[in-house]
């Protein structure tokens, strides 16, 4: 459903250009979970621009459902890193959930209903009338997140948007995107530092090199499909799969060449 083919991007500098993400292909499929991993400045959310149509790509292409991506496509929502800033302080929890439904055309029936549904699948059903900053960071975090499912996208963009919270609250909103992806019929693509939840989460994984970044490898993830934070990360499978993913990065980082592409 999402094609990147060969995708490069350069940025103007004083004395010419400087190429962040070079010759980067992959494909996303329906509700398939899609992490992007590598090292720090490898160049992960300029992917996620070009991905989105809020950055052009300098070569290659983006495409979803076979249709060239040059904006944002409605299809598409997006849930960044920075919570606290995509929230509007002065609007209610509920009010922050159907901002976006009001360009939909919806009735104020079918948006009420929405937001109701998605507020409950994040856990925040009697929340509503709160104000974001009466709200802990996970809590706010869990808002932003409904907002983005109550406008029921077909793919969802996530840029380390844990990155942010406590363990514990990592863990509980790693678990919720897992439920969220499995009574919506969503594609995820995820962006983190995080190897264990990178593995945790995906059905494969990306591995980028270092800037200029390349795919470095596509690591399929053969996990059971039910995931536990405590289950799933004590089979051997998750170990070695978790250790494999760590050593790629890492020969990157301490690597005096590029990292290959595989």
């Amino acid at each position: 459903m999402l094609e990147v083919t060969n995708i490069a991007k350069e940025f103007p500098t004083r004395t010419g250009t400087a190429r962040v993400v070079d010759d980067v292909s992959f494909t996303v499929g329906e509700r398939e979970f899609f992490t992007i991993v590598g090292p720090s400045g490898a160049g992960k959310t300029t992917v996620l621009r070009c991905l989105t149509g809020l950055a052009k790509p300098t070569e290659g292409s983006v495409r979803f459902n076979g249709k060239e991506v040059t904006g944002p496509p409605p299809e598409f929502a997006v849930v960044f890193q920075d919570y606290a800033r995509s929230l509007m302080a002065w609007f209610t929890v509920r009010r922050n959930v159907e901002l976006p439904l009001r360009n939909l055309g919806l009735s104020a029936a079918e948006r009420r209903q929405r937001v109701d549904t998605a507020l409950a699948q994040v856990g925040l059903a009697e929340a509503g009338s709160k104000y974001p900053w009466q709200l802990s960071g996970g809590m706010q975090q869990r808002v932003a997140i409904a907002r983005a499912i109550a406008y029921r996208p077909q793919v969802l963009i996530m840029d380390e948007p844990f990155a942010s919270v406590d363990a514990q609250t990592r863990a509980d909103l790693e678990d919720l995107l897992l439920r969220v992806r499995d009574e919506t019929d969503l594609a995820l693509v995820f962006v983190t530092h995080d190897v264990d939840e990178a593995v945790y989460l995906s059905d494969r994984v990306a591995i980028l090199s270092r800037s200029p970044s390349r795919i470095d490898e596509i690591v399929p993830i053969d996990l059971p499909a039910e995931r536990d934070q405590i289950g799933t990360k004590e089979l051997p499978e998750f170990a070695r799969l978790r250790a494999h993913v760590f050593s790629r990065i890492r020969v990157m980082v301490n690597s005096t060449e590029p990292a290959s592409a595989h």
